[in-house]
């Protein structure tokens, strides 16, 4: 079981300070999201690093220049349905495995072709210990809320526009994967999961896709929700210590105050950034809620 304490969260699910990087495996195609150098962070200099956790999870931080890591599903299942998948960690990391490439073969198991987002983090520094005071300032940003996590280094807009870009090359690469560009959905966790709310808050018709799916997020802007708004599939957990379920359920109340369709799901146990790991709980299958969410919106169906 994932640890529930938010400390414990963040040191399992953040760093390995003594850790070694990550094995290398054949990677999936990685394109990449600006068709040049990501606007807002021309200046940047620090490089990319994958590393383990302690669980042996492949973890990624100091992210530049975003790009899509596609999974493509087997042909003889494909449904032309497509999702942005975006793993969380407070913009200071992304929980790669847990909360993206498990997802990602989960969805493209299921005939989805799935492209995860490597979004801009804030710098953490290239040694250990540089990584390490980062992690502990952390802690003091989270007690003033979880919007204070995104407003560092303006991190939560850059973030923003990576999921929108995200949507738009998406959309215009659809021939290329065998992609329905009315078939595109954003499904994110924690930090990612603000990206989810944000695409599907922009009045731009290229960065908006048909769903969003946020898993135990919030927002952190105050834009109206569109009066086409996509359709929305929530998650939160009572018990999350990190961002309580009440900005989850605040999200699904303005969605439909906006007449826009949504569903949400919000389970007694759970914590928070739990993704794809199994507790023995009910929350262990949001994922197969989330599946029958996307049948009844005819997205697993093959597009006709």
């Amino acid at each position: 079981m994932k640890p529930n304490g938010p400390r414990r969260w963040l040191w399992c699910g953040l760093v390995v300070l003594a850790g070694s990087p990550a094995a290398v495996q054949a990677e999936p195609p990685v394109i990449p999201v600006w068709p040049g150098t990501a606007p807002g962070s021309e200046r940047w200099t620090r490089q990319e690093v994958e590393y383990l956790n302690p669980q042996m999870e492949k973890m990624v931080r100091n992210v530049v220049s975003p790009t899509l890591h596609v999974l493509r599903p087997d042909p003889a299942r494909a449904t032309s349905t497509a999702v942005v998948v975006c793993p969380g960690g407070g913009f200071r990391f992304l929980s790669w495995q847990t909360e993206g490439t498990d997802a990602a073969e989960w969805l493209a198991a299921r005939g989805v072709t799935a492209f995860v987002l490597r979004y801009r983090l804030v710098d953490t520094g290239a040694t250990e210990a540089e990584l390490a005071r980062v992690v502990e300032r952390m802690f003091d940003v989270i007690r003033e809320g979880p919007r204070a996590v995104a407003a560092t280094e303006n991190i939560g807009a850059l973030a923003r526009d990576d999921g929108l870009q995200a949507v738009r090359t998406v959309r215009q690469e659809a021939s290329r994967f065998g992609v329905d560009p009315d078939r595109i959905g954003v499904l994110g966790f924690s930090a990612g999961a603000t990206i989810a709310i944000g695409t599907g808050l922009t009045r731009d018709p290229a960065g908006r896709p048909r769903f969003v799916a946020p898993i135990y997020g919030l927002r952190i802007d105050d834009a109206p929700v569109p009066d086409d708004a996509p359709a929305l599939f929530a998650v939160a957990t009572s018990d999350d210590p990190l961002v309580p379920p009440a900005e989850t359920t605040r999200v699904y109340a303005e969605w439909t105050a906006a007449r826009r369709p949504a569903e949400l799901h919000v389970y007694a146990k759970g914590g928070h950034g739990f993704g794809m790991n199994k507790q023995n709980l009910p929350v262990d299958h949001w994922i197969d809620r989330f599946a029958e969410w996307l049948e009844a919106q005819g997205l697993l169906a093959a597009a006709r």
